[in-house]
């Protein structure tokens, strides 16, 4: 259960102050009667525990009181503290595991009572999940048919229909095959991989072939709709081919202008607004990180509407102005488009300043709503954005620098908290800051909540698509590609062992 995700507030703890009678009496004719608060706890009935990186929310109400204090056993138990109304609600964000207790004191013509109720903040989902051995690998991305390698985008199948099973993991290979014939051995070409495998969940699963097409060139990130149907951004095609669940490759969006395509995210049709892709353009600007300001093109987001039939009806420029550049292997731009429809938020990793942005209420953002600012230059990182552009309240940057080192890669977790890859761009030794996963929650100050988590201590970079679900007990899943093995790792409980791919 989510308890709480930016912008909207569920229930959470709650402290009533309820009124009793007092004492008092009549003396003379002259006497009056006292009513003395009571204070009781109605929820919750037991402690609440959240993870770290969630908030709760305080909510009390009183009656014959005329002033309240609040007090928290800790400042890592979050802000609740000093004078309060005598009924009222309070966010409130703990930074810190721990144990904590939050407490109301109400004060009356008849006298001061007060109340508490205790919260347990667990650790973060991110670091409750690392391995204490070797992180199991769910199986290699190595396309069978062609040997297509080094995998990026990376999304979990929402049914079961044509190639595909419910569950499986698909992903794209960004890079051709090696040919070990020429001496020396020649191939992996950045950028120049062209097909889309699957993966059966559980461990030693063997890849299976569910599309192969030149449309698919330099194919980095996928989004799956819920009939199975997989949208691709293909970088190097400079296409968004939309491939059917038994693997043909269609291009649907093929009148739709774009420079790079580089992110994507699927958002399903709700009462209020129609089904839509996002999609993410990152302009290679001949290997130049550059954007607003300069003859170069900058980076954009744009959203495709569909209708039922999952049939364009509208293409909308939403966002522009991201610093955007590079060459396959080392490129910047908008990218990690990830969605959460509790809040209808778009979160982009922003490559280039090492920042997370959060596009709230994005299904409505009319055309160039954001214009993404700053000094784009030569050299990265570039400076953390700020927004213009009529719906520039609709953007903030939730988190920034250190320990992000070019983020590239995002999914969404359970509680709403976000976990990032970096890519490492330009670093060229391993070391304890290479290759790390990143837990980033919307709700906390400076967004970075426990510690990053490295998943690999080879070469840097090896972070790529990433993937989070759930299992039936509610257990947290998150997948990553791994490059530097061509493969798919799986933080979370492991499902029954896979061997084939009908298993």
């Amino acid at each position: 259960m989510r308890v709480l995700t930016w912008g909207k507030v569920t229930p959470g703890l709650l402290v009533s102050v309820m009124a009793g009678c007092g004492g008092g009496g009549h003396g003379g004719g002259y006497g009056s009667m006292m009513l003395a608060p009571t204070v009781s706890i109605s929820q919750p009935a037991a402690a609440t525990t959240i993870n770290f990186g969630q908030a709760l929310t305080v909510a009390w109400t009183s009656a014959y009181t005329t002033s309240c204090t609040a007090s928290t056993s800790s400042a890592a138990g979050g802000m609740f503290t000093g004078p309060q109304m005598t009924s009222g609600s309070q966010t409130v964000v703990p930074t810190a595991a721990g144990n904590y207790t939050y407490m109301l004191s109400c004060t009356g013509s008849g006298g001061t009572q007060s109340a508490s109720a205790s919260v347990t903040v667990t650790t973060n989902l991110l670091n409750a999940l690392a391995p204490t051995g070797a992180i199991p690998t769910v199986g290699s991305t190595i396309d069978p048919t062609n040997g297509d390698q080094n995998p990026y985008g990376l999304a979990v199948a929402p049914a079961t229909a044509g190639l595909v099973t419910k569950g499986d993991l698909v992903v794209c290979n960004f890079n051709n095959a090696t040919i070990t014939t020429t001496t020396p051995p020649s191939g992996n070409v950045q950028g120049t991989g062209t097909t889309i495998i699957g993966l059966h969940p559980g461990t030693g699963s063997q890849p299976y072939q569910i599309a192969q097409s030149a449309d698919l060139k330099g194919c980095n990130a996928l989004a799956i709709l819920p009939d199975d149907s997989i949208s691709a951004a293909a970088w190097a095609s400079n296409l968004n081919p939309l491939v059917s669940a038994t693997g043909t490759v269609g291009k649907p969006f093929a009148s739709d202008t774009f420079n790079g395509p580089w992110g994507e995210a699927f958002v399903a049709a709700t009462t209020t607004q129609p089904a839509a892709l996002y999609v993410s353009s990152a302009p290679g600007n001949n290997g130049v990180v550059a954007g607003p300001g300069t003859n170069t093109s900058p980076g954009t987001i744009d959203r495709i509407s569909l209708d039922t039939n999952n049939v364009q009806t509208s293409l909308t420029e939403i966002v522009t102005g991201f610093c955007s550049g590079g060459v396959p292997g080392a490129i910047f731009g908008p990218a990690g488009l990830t969605y959460d429809p509790a809040s209808d938020t778009l979160y982009v990793v922003d490559t280039s300043s090492a920042s997370v942005i959060a596009l709230a209420g994005v299904s409505a953002i009319p055309k160039d709503g954001v214009v993404v600012n700053g000094q784009c230059t030569a050299t990265t990182p570039t400076p953390v954005p700020t927004f213009s552009g009529p719906s520039m309240s609709s953007a903030r940057v939730i988190a920034h620098g250190a320990p992000f080192n070019t983020p590239l890669s995002a999914a969404l977790l359970k509680n709403g908290d976000l976990i990032i890859g970096n890519a490492d761009i330009g670093v060229t030794a391993p070391s304890a800051t290479t290759n790390l996963l990143i837990e980033v929650s919307p709700v906390v100050p400076d967004g970075f909540v426990g510690q990053p988590l490295q998943i690999d201590t080879g070469a840097p970079g090896t972070i790529f698509g990433i993937a989070a679900t759930v299992d039936a007990a509610g257990h947290q899943i998150i997948y990553f590609n791994d490059d530097n093995n061509s493969a798919v790792m799986q933080l979370g409980p492991i499902a029954a062992t896979a061997t084939t791919p009908g298993y």
